[in-house]
């Protein structure tokens, strides 16, 4: 395992990113069959630094992926059920009076949440009050959160994972577009083809148990991130990436017909944010030092699926985000070859 006293210098350390990529998706590869897409998207967040809201059925393994890249990464993983009682209270913890038996005397005392961690799964987010959803927003943007006026750090790095169901919408509480836009990714797991199917459940009912190594721990991750974010990017990428967001906004100048006339809501300045900061990731974990248009257009559906809404016109002629985003990459003109 790579810890942070090993770190490599500087003209190693993309080689070292590749070699670790390949390590976490050879361990999780153990216990999860297939979703090759999802794996490389969430393990593209870690090394970026950003948090994913992943939507699947029940039953896909997704609490069991997000838990083995926890241990492939040697990182702290807790899980919260997200439930209509749930209180903001429970997820950040709460302070609790406590009496000294020596000598009598009372204090406060804070009891840390789940929060406190590394990797937090918030499973089916959409089915909490909009009063807990928002408990989440401190502690993803500023890795920190609030108690009684005072507040309390987070151990670093840190993640949020957050699952949906898209089958049971009743007495759900959808995420708002304020807090969706938090999230780096959005993810979609499906389901498997027949024969990664049938290689599951043979896997599931033997009496094996793989065992998933520690690859990479918390503090050399947080050096690779801060590695990814001084890769250099050349201007006409990121005037792509700039691009790619801005004419998802109705209205906006140079704006193709299909978004004015099927998007309500376009990408913010968060998303072409984002846009560079996965494509820095994807570079990095391939083993380059530089940024090309396919690493931007690679990371594209994920950062844009949840930062593009589309309008009634386009729900009846059955058009989601993800044909948006294909027409997008398709109309937008990336810079010229060799970027």
């Amino acid at each position: 395992m790579l810890t942070a006293s090993q770190e490599p210098n500087a003209a190693g350390a993309i080689a070292a990113i590749a070699e670790g990529k390949q390590k976490i998706l050879c361990e999780v590869g153990k216990v999860i069959v297939g979703q090759k897409q999802v794996v490389e998207d969430v393990v593209t967040s870690f090394f970026a630094g950003g948090h994913c809201l992943i939507t699947g059925v029940p039953g896909l393994a997704k609490t069991l992926l997000i838990s083995s890249l926890g241990k492939a990464l040697d990182l702290k993983f807790r899980r919260v059920q997200f439930t209509p009682d749930l209180m903001p209270a429970d997820i950040t913890g709460t302070e609790v009076l406590e009496e000294d038996r020596a000598t009598g005397t009372r204090n406060m005392k804070f009891r840390p949440g789940p929060v406190f961690t590394n990797i937090l799964l918030a499973d089916e987010i959409n089915r909490t009050p909009p009063k807990t959803q928002a408990a989440l927003l401190e502690a993803m943007q500023e890795h920190q959160v609030t108690v009684s006026g005072t507040t309390y750090t987070l151990e670093e790095p840190f993640f949020v994972l957050a699952t949906q169901n898209p089958i049971e919408q009743e007495g759900t509480y959808p995420l708002p577009e304020i807090q969706q836009d938090r999230f780096m990714f959005s993810l979609i797991i499906d389901y498997l083809p027949r024969d990664q199917e049938l290689e599951v459940v043979n896997s599931t009912t033997s009496t094996s148990v793989a065992d998933v190594a520690k690859c990479i721990d918390g503090p050399a991750l947080m050096y690779y991130q801060e590695l990814i974010r001084q890769t250099p990017v050349a201007e006409p990428i990121i005037r792509y990436a700039v691009e790619l967001a801005a004419r998802s906004r109705p209205g906006e100048k140079g704006a193709p017909s299909f978004i004015n006339d099927y998007v309500s809501w376009g990408a913010s300045i968060r998303g072409a944010h984002y846009l560079i900061l996965g494509a820095k990731a994807r570079a990095a974990l391939n083993g380059r030092a530089y940024v090309s248009v396919q690493d931007v257009q690679s990371v594209a559906m994920a950062v844009l699926r949840h930062r593009i809404v589309t309008n009634f016109r386009a729900e009846s002629e059955g058009i989601n985000s993800e044909a948006i985003i294909s027409r997008l990459l398709e109309s937008v003109s990336p810079p010229q070859s060799g970027l």
